[in-house]
């Protein structure tokens, strides 16, 4: 490999550090006008609905709409109207929850969640406040399970109010519907409302279009940035997933385009359940009748006050979230007529073996995607089981894999013995192709030829790493969204879903990809140790025959780039890569030992024979 190659690379390894600050810089997001503060239940006719995202003077956070955006049917009648009367909230304790019930709209305001605290305290963070719990559709414009239509827009509040066991809030509107809701606390934390509007007139009558809002993926913590927010449907065959990506509305990844603000699934859809997540928590509903459709909105949530910024200096100062609603169609109900709406909402921890004692398919909400998500599911099995026969979550993630490297030892092995037998044929291989470089067909005939008769592969090298890819990317799924590593502390990782930050240099936030802005440089041991064991694994690899010695110095010091794209993700990952490495380096310190001399394994080598001297 000459300079000029090297001088390229070295700039493709600059341009990759530094290409998203710069895209946002050439291509900055595309502003309109600001979104009202009511929501329309006009029919929509797109689902690439642009978003609508107000301006904001820097470092100010824009005011939170309490509603979505208007539908993209254009402007018509509003179907929310905030209540002027004061907010009354009812409470319903359970085991596992507590869930508060509100005046505004009838529904659930938001589900605090027992046993899994709002913050993990990490490093020199205050202790986390036990009274404090992970609060699912946390500052939401709207309360879930609010049944919207133009029918009864009247402003008016619900009485709410304890009945048993259950909770009821109940309205009559100004043009004659009554609507009750009630709900009932179940096990394994499901939550079961029936919702009724009965026509109280003297004759039948239309009832517009309904949106059942099923709640709002909101953020964890105020340093969430909702990159691990989504919404989910399942159609009876496959769930579909729609996470922060698409409502970003990026051009190959990376540059940014006009935002969406909505979707919309296509058609007259079968939605058996929905589900709206951030990433450990979950609230899926599954309704009675099933809905014609399912649309989520982008709203924006209220930024955080002077208290959590104080305490906070990573505060997302502009968050948002995905609002979820489900969409019945017009009907005619007669005089004295109920419509009933059944609604079977789970709101907990994505916890695999919690959802599929759910049934119904509903551990799909895991979001482990496609052909992964199958790994993804036996991993996270897996480290479940080592970890109830007494083993810690750091110790389990070892454990798998030792057991994942054990299975594919004797691939990886005969890679490392083909790989030497390549390198001691080398010779003989560079006179083919020294003898037929003028004719490349020819020469990479007679390569092939000879290496079949050596009885090597130039692939060898590649195949073991081909086989793990699913395998790491599954470990990647599995890692990111395990609510069971949240907390979980291993050495001096106190959250194996975090990075293992041990302290911060600060002045050195600029760094791309690894600093954080307001903070600095967060030294993360993990992925630095997972760089340096990958970088003995390379160099004690055999290069492939044919490698000049530039472009192997260059081979060897590309596994470093991995530290920069893994440096800030969940310690858990990087544990898992650090292990594998060094598993690695044993077994071709062992393999090499084992080996006979380079002469013997190569054998007697057949050069190729002239068909006319043969003759």
């Amino acid at each position: 490999m000459d300079r000029k190659s090297i001088l390229i690379l070295v700039l493709c390894f600059v341009l990759l550090l530094v290409w998203a600050p710069l895209t946002h810089k050439i291509y900055p997001p595309k502003q309109v006008q600001a979104r009202t503060n009511l929501v329309s239940l006009s029919s929509p006719t797109s689902t690439n609905v642009p978003a609508e995202v107000p301006a904001a003077a820097p470092g100010v956070a824009a005011p939170p709409s309490s509603t979505p955006v208007m539908s993209a049917g254009g402007a018509g009648p509003q179907a929310w109207a905030e209540p002027e009367q004061a907010e009354e909230l009812v409470t319903l304790d359970t085991d596992e929850a507590r869930y508060l019930f509100t005046s505004h709209g009838g529904g659930l305001r938001a589900a605090e969640l027992k046993g899994y605290p709002e913050s993990v305290p990490c490093g020199r963070r205050r202790p986390a406040d036990t009274n404090r719990f992970a609060t699912l559709n946390h500052k939401a414009p709207l309360p879930a399970l609010t049944l919207l239509s133009e029918a009864w827009n009247d402003g008016r509040p619900f009485t709410v109010a304890r009945a048993g066991a259950a909770v009821r809030a109940e309205k009559t509107t100004t043009n004659g519907w009554r609507i009750a809701h009630e709900y009932l606390a179940g096990s394994n934390h499901v939550l079961t409302a029936v919702i009724r509007v009965e026509n109280a007139a003297k004759e039948a009558r239309a009832m517009p279009a309904q949106q059942l809002v099923i709640g709002t993926a909101t953020p964890i913590s105020v340093r969430d940035q909702g990159q691990m927010l989504g919404v989910q449907w399942y159609d009876g065959v496959a769930a579909e997933f729609i996470g922060a990506s698409w409502f970003e509305n990026l051009t190959l990844g990376c540059i940014p385009g006009t935002p969406r603000n909505e979707y919309q699934s296509p058609g007259m859809s079968n939605v058996v359940w929905a589900a709206l997540h951030n990433q450990f928590f979950t609230m899926i509903a599954t309704p009675q009748p099933p809905p014609a459709q399912l649309v989520a909105r982008r709203v924006d949530l209220p930024p955080p006050t002077a208290e959590e910024r104080a305490a906070e200096r990573q505060a997302v100062l502009r968050p948002h979230g995905f609002e979820t609603a489900l969409v019945y169609p017009q009907r005619t109900i007669s005089a004295g007529e109920v419509a009933e709406w059944r609604v079977e909402l789970f709101v907990g921890p994505k916890e695999y073996r919690t959802l599929a004692l759910l049934g119904g398919e509903r551990d799909q909400a895991m979001t482990f995607p496609g052909f992964f998500g199958w790994f993804s599911r036996v991993l996270l099995v897996s480290m479940n089981g080592l970890h109830g026969m007494g083993l810690s979550y750091g110790l389990a993630i070892i454990a798998i894999t030792v057991i994942i490297k054990g299975l594919f030892w004797p691939l990886t092995q005969a890679s490392t013995r083909s790989m030497k037998r390549m390198q001691a044929l080398q010779p003989q291989m560079k006179a083919i192709q020294e003898k037929y470089k003028a004719d490349p067909r020819k020469m990479n005939q007679k390569l092939m030829e000879f290496m079949k008769e050596n009885k090597v592969s130039p692939l060898g090298g590649c195949l073991p790493m081909i086989v793990q890819i699913p395998v790491f990317i599954g470990f990647y799924y599995m890692l990111q969204s395990a609510v069971e590593l949240r907390g979980a502390r291993f050495l001096w990782a106190c959250d194996l879903s975090q990075p293992d930050t041990i302290f911060i240099i600060p002045g050195l936030g600029w760094i791309p990809f690894l600093g954080i802005p307001s903070l600095g440089f967060p030294v993360n041991p993990l992925p630095l140790l997972m760089g340096l064991s990958q970088f003995w694994q390379a160099r004690m690899t055999p290069m492939s025959p044919g490698v000049d010695p530039v472009q192997q110095k260059i081979m060897q010091y590309m596994p470093l780039m991995f530290v920069f794209i893994l440096y800030n993700f969940s310690s858990g990952l990087a544990l898992y890569w650090t292990v594998q490495n060094l598993l690695s380096i044993l077994q071709m310190k062992l393999t090499k030992s084992t080996m006979p001399p380079p002469a013997a394994a190569a054998g007697p080598v057949k050069a190729p024979v002239s068909p006319r001297k043969a003759r």
